[in-house]
């Protein structure tokens, strides 16, 4: 079952949170959609994921998931060591969801803002649905 990660595609730390998973799924686990994109505001609609949500969702068959529970979900799934961090699950959600809010509020403001969704590399550019 593929996994299709949401991202905001003019978010310059989503891209490269993108690109990371990308170089950390040699199985190709994952599949990407910008949330601007035709497809993703679809997905969206077809999940009844709220409006609110800007940054990262990962769908996985017919549950969703948000926040950290998302970003610990795509760990848990990537080469290496990565999946070590899922020990962050035991954390509950109340205290790792603030934490996350707070990076996603500021990311612009940290990492910056492109005017235009990213165009994935040739070599990608299978991953990426729309």
């Amino acid at each position: 079952m593929k996994k299709i990660i949401l991202f905001d595609g003019v978010c310059n730390f989503c891209n490269g949170s993108v690109q990371f998973v990308i170089k950390r799924d040699p199985k190709v686990k994952f599949q990407f959609a910008s949330l601007q994109s035709q497809v993703g505001k679809q997905l969206v609609e077809q999940y009844q994921i709220s409006a609110d949500l800007d940054s990262l969702i990962l769908i996985e068959g017919d549950d969703y998931y948000q926040q950290s529970t998302a970003a610990l979900k795509i760990v848990s799934s990537l080469y290496r060591l990565y999946p070590l961090l899922t020990v962050f699950r035991l954390i509950p959600r109340f205290l790792r969801d603030p934490i996350y809010r707070m990076i996603a509020n500021n990311r612009y403001r940290w990492f910056g803002k492109s005017e235009h969704c990213m165009i994935p590399k040739p070599e990608d550019k299978d991953r990426f649905i729309e």
